[in-house]
């Protein structure tokens, strides 16, 4: 008996006339992986936003580097044809689009470079393109940072500190070596200001021993453009002793005790708070007569502060009574009276009153707060504990915050 043959599958395929294709195993190079991969972030990237990614000011810096990828793809027939089998979101169909004026300005190599292509060295009496440092530290930030998964967390944070520098609850102050700024001012909950952005300290690790025996600590810093770094202190300690115009931000509560009951020999008044009372008929007033209160600072005195209040929107268009004044010694009364109003901030009084020409007016300095918890606040703005607080409408009291 003959001895039974059998024959593998693409014999079998062969006998049927079918024709095999025989697969060739692509082989690529390292620099041809690497413009696969930015390809494939830009495709991640759409996938997430339902748009391809664009260039402006606007935009993180991670989309306008994707910008910037995907239009130097399109340019170079080489990336096009190396990325279009995988192109199934129509990217390179794209016209390239026009780029910020940050991303003109750098030079052919560090484009190339973003596209994983290496580019042979100039020869050395050739400065054809001398990158500025505005851009050197670009790729460094690039390098070093990634982008903040959370950030919509921290962003309203970022918003914050920049409505209190603006209004004067915070300030920012130089960081010089010699002025006495050490490692252990870089604490979790700072924020400073690095090369003009600003930035935030969310975390410090476990203590550990640098190689020349001091201590570190690895920190998680968020930026304000949505990325973050996983930096040690004494690198960033470092970078803000380089950087001649890094500052820290004060916090709102750091500035001591705000104000004294008594003055000091060489101290002169310089303003009273109040808190008064008014006598308006409006509705939203009569209800809540004993908990609707103005809350100001001036540098005159109250009495010559309301006079005619009847005739002002400010007081409500009404009469008003003076239930409680503190006095003020050497203090920024703007500060103050921006910290006070933002404590309170939870508990504003919305109401819209006409004023004499009959145009609608809302007033802002007037909250439903007890007296008890403005004289609470009063008692922590002097000890300098009231940036550890918040106040609570709901049970209308001042609590930890945290």
């Amino acid at each position: 008996m003959p001895k039974a043959f059998t024959p593998d599958d693409d014999a079998l395929l062969a006998e049927l006339g079918v024709e095999v294709e025989t697969r060739k195993l692509v082989s690529r190079t390292p620099r041809e992986e690497r413009i696969i991969a930015g390809f494939e972030e830009i495709q991640r990237f759409t996938g997430e936003h339902g748009r391809a990614p664009q260039h402006g000011e606007d935009q993180d810096i991670f989309e306008r580097l994707y910008a910037v990828r995907l239009d130097r793809i399109r340019e170079f027939q080489e990336c096009r044809e190396l990325v279009e089998p995988l192109d199934h979101q129509k990217l390179l169909a794209g016209s390239r689009q026009a780029m910020a004026t940050d991303t003109d300005e750098l030079d052919d190599d560090a484009l190339l470079a973003e596209l994983g292509i290496e580019v042979e060295a100039s020869p050395i009496t050739e400065l054809k393109h001398v990158r500025s440092t505005a851009e050197k530290k670009a790729v460094e930030d690039i390098a070093n940072r990634e982008r903040c998964e959370n950030f919509d967390t921290f962003k309203p944070l970022f918003e914050q500190v920049q409505k209190e520098l603006n209004s004067g609850l915070r300030e920012t102050r130089n960081i010089r070596k010699d002025a006495g700024f050490l490692k252990t001012d870089i604490k979790q909950g700072e924020s400073f200001i690095l090369s003009g952005q600003t930035l935030y300290i969310a975390s410090v690790g476990e203590p550990i021993r640098a190689p020349n025996g001091e201590f570190d600590a690895r920190l998680r810093v968020i930026y304000s453009n949505g990325t973050e770094s996983n930096i040690l202190l004494r690198s960033l300690q470092r970078a803000l002793y380089k950087d001649e115009t890094s500052r820290i931000i004060t916090d709102p509560g750091s500035a001591g005790p705000l104000f004294s009951d008594q003055a000091i020999d060489g101290d002169e008044a310089s303003g009273t708070i109040y808190v008064l009372r008014s006598k308006s008929d409006h509705s939203l007033v009569t209800e809540n007569r004993d908990l609707v209160h103005k809350i100001g600072v001036s540098n005159m005195s109250v009495e010559k502060r309301i006079a005619g209040a009847q005739l002002q929107p400010t007081f409500l268009m009404a009469n008003v009574e003076i239930v409680a004044t503190y006095e003020l010694y050497n203090i920024n009364r703007t500060k103050l009276e921006n910290l006070i109003h933002r404590i309170f901030e939870p508990a504003r009084l919305e109401i819209e009153i006409m004023d004499r020409f009959g145009r609608p007016v809302t007033p802002r300095e007037w909250f439903l707060v007890p007296l008890f918890v403005i004289d609470e606040a009063v008692e922590r703005i002097k000890d300098g504990t009231i940036s550890g607080y918040r106040y609570d409408a709901d049970s209308a009291t001042l609590l930890r915050r945290g």
